[in-house]
């Protein structure tokens, strides 16, 4: 190749990778370009979406601010409502109550008027001064202090009378702190007797109790107790005795519960028991038959033992008997060791 050739080839080469790089570099920015205007779409795309949720969540708050606002006013209406009925049941137990107030002050004043027109039949007769007729004692022990002061009240205002001490001159004045001294003296001796009555019903009631102690006493003593054992805040305690012995049972709760184990059980475990030790007497007590001879000779014979007597081998059928006597009692041996076994 020439260097002409050569020039014109390098010179080619460099026109078409310049032409190579201001088509990338077109395309890039047209690329660039495309994305440029999609990153545009996307931004007012999230705008009008933020937006939208942005008024969504106004519309929101707005709905929550009037529904407080409902609420609220829902809230007083009912705090209303609820004022006004426990006003009303405040009112209606109030005049309940007066009107129970009403009816207790008349019942009073009546029997006030019934009980002042005894005295005064009685201050005519001439005859002693009694006692109002008691009320029924279990009423007037269930009633709180408040209702008995409250009816003492009642019962003051009805019996204690203003005085119009604006009508009275001097003398009547005089006759009236009279009267009321005389009325308070007789009260305070009515109060002096009832307070040396209660001095000696106490001590009536202290010296019952003592003798009544001492009986306790003496009878605890006579059933051979403890002294103190009926006159304690407790019963006394229960003593366990022996119906045979006639003595006190001082075994523990333990010892005692022990009688009652076992039981047949342990019967039928000694009526074995003997059973068997009679069996084995019996066993033990039976006739020991020797073996036959075998061919001339002892079964079980060892080297060095004497002969066998002569005599034996004409008893080889008696032998025989007894040894047929021998199998018989194995045989029984066996059915009663299984019937003991059966039993068990």
């Amino acid at each position: 190749m020439s260097d002409d050739e050569y020039y014109e080839e390098e010179v080619t080469s460099n026109t078409s990778k310049k032409g190579d790089e201001a088509f990338a570099k077109a395309k890039h920015g047209a690329k660039k370009g495309e994305l440029d205007e999609q990153l545009k779409e996307y931004i007012n795309e999230w705008r009008n979406q933020r937006q939208k949720e942005e008024e969504e969540l106004k519309r929101m708050k707005e709905k929550q601010a009037k529904r407080k606002e409902i609420r609220a006013e829902q809230e007083k209406k009912l705090a209303a409502q609820k004022r006004e009925e426990e006003e009303r049941v405040r009112k209606e137990e109030a005049e309940k109550k007066a009107l129970e107030a009403e009816e207790k002050k008349k019942r009073l004043e009546e029997a006030e008027r019934k009980r002042q027109e005894m005295m005064a039949a009685q201050k005519e007769k001439g005859g002693k001064k009694q006692q109002a007729p008691a009320l029924d004692a279990r009423r007037e022990m269930s009633k709180t202090k408040e209702q008995v002061e409250e009816e003492m009240k009642i019962s003051l205002s009805i019996r204690i009378k203003p005085l119009d001490l604006d009508a009275m001159d001097s003398d009547e004045l005089k006759g009236k702190a009279l009267s009321l001294w005389d009325t308070i003296v007789s009260l305070e001796t009515d109060k002096y007797d009832y307070e040396q009555r209660r001095l000696a019903q106490d001590y009536e009631l202290k010296e019952l109790k003592e003798r009544q102690k001492i009986q306790l006493r003496n009878k605890a003593i006579k059933k051979g107790l403890d002294p103190e054992a009926f006159t304690g805040k407790h019963p006394p305690k229960i003593r366990m005795f022996s119906k045979y012995e006639r003595r006190t049972d001082t075994r523990t709760y333990g010892d005692r519960k022990k009688l009652y184990e076992g039981g047949w059980e342990v019967v039928r475990a000694e009526m074995l028991e003997a059973m068997w030790k009679d069996k084995y007497d019996d066993w033990t007590k039976r006739p020991k038959a020797r073996l036959p001879k075998w061919f001339g000779e002892r079964p079980g014979k060892k080297a060095g033992d004497p002969e066998t007597p002569e005599g034996e081998e004409e008893d080889a059928a008696a032998e025989g008997g007894a040894e047929e006597e021998y199998e018989e009692e194995e045989e029984e041996e066996e059915e009663e060791e299984e019937e003991e076994e059966e039993e068990e």
